[in-house]
């Protein structure tokens, strides 16, 4: 049993976005892949769990890139487990150069969910192998508490500490292919969709350095979402903007999503 899991990929053309780089939803779903790997190697993984109707779902993710990969490069993506209590497991990433030199880190937090109840299960029906937590550095911050957005109207006060809307709302409806093993939205599917609330023009003059993700309920097939963004400004990460992702229910508005994205302008341009 390992403490640190690696695997080492060559990325194609076919996996890069319009700037020729790594795509932020491929590394999120090779982020997934490699922990599911890593949790099924140490007798923890879905499989362990299936006669439960039990599974492993991430609960937050936050990336932070020094470099982003280039097409025809080669990159090894690590994993090991930072901290496990009774209702959440911690696990790190990092991504590194042909060279070994370290491109960016990645925390994330992950839950057991019911698939009956869609509850979380919490992780006493789990053992973890001694020794396993690695005594490891992962030197990006936790995420930072998110604030509520909300559409700014005419003589209506904000509520504390919420942020405007800066752009107008923008609406969609999940459909088949946004879906994962668990019949709700995959992680990648709300990435991209965070994603395109941005010009092309912003990426090729300006790269993602960070990015947070905070998942609170689910979204499933046919709900029509509302995607709010708010510019935040200048920060020690780069111009930062906030976006949340929310549903109607019973007459008020539920939130599925807080998310943070930072951009820095390209070194190469």
């Amino acid at each position: 049993m390992k403490q640190v899991f690696s695997e080492s990929f060559f990325l194609s053309t076919g996996e890069v976005n319009a700037e020729g780089e790594m795509a932020i939803p491929l590394l999120a779903a090779k982020i997934i892949d490699i922990a599911t790997a890593h949790a099924n190697s140490l007798g923890i993984g879905n499989p362990s769990m299936a006669h439960l109707n039990l599974g492993w779902v991430l609960s937050r993710l936050t990336i932070e890139m020094r470099r982003w990969p280039k097409a025809n490069e080669d990159y090894t993506l690590s994993t090991w487990i930072e901290d496990w209590n009774r209702h959440f497991s911690l696990r790190c990433f990092r991504i590194d150069a042909a060279d070994g030199s370290p491109l960016g880190y990645a925390r994330s937090v992950w839950m057991v969910m019911d698939t009956s109840t869609r509850d979380n299960a919490g992780l006493s029906h789990l053992k973890l192998p001694e020794g396993i937590i690695p005594d490891l550095e992962c030197p990006i911050a936790r995420q930072a508490k998110h604030q509520v957005i909300v559409e700014p109207r005419e003589g209506t006060q904000l509520p504390a500490k919420a942020l405007a809307a800066t752009a107008p709302a923008a609406w969609h409806t999940f459909r088949y292919c946004d879906l994962d093993y668990y019949r709700h939205v995959n992680t990648v599917r709300y990435i991209g969709l965070l994603l395109n609330q941005f010009p092309l023009s912003l990426y090729d003059r300006c790269e993602v350095a960070r990015m947070e993700l905070n998942f609170l309920h689910e979204a499933q097939y046919g709900e029509r979402v509302k995607v709010l963004t708010a510019s935040t400004g200048d920060s020690a990460e780069g111009d930062g903007y906030s976006l949340s992702l929310a549903r109607r229910a019973d007459e008020r508005e539920e939130t599925l999503l807080y998310a943070r994205l930072f951009f820095r302008p390209r070194r190469d341009r």
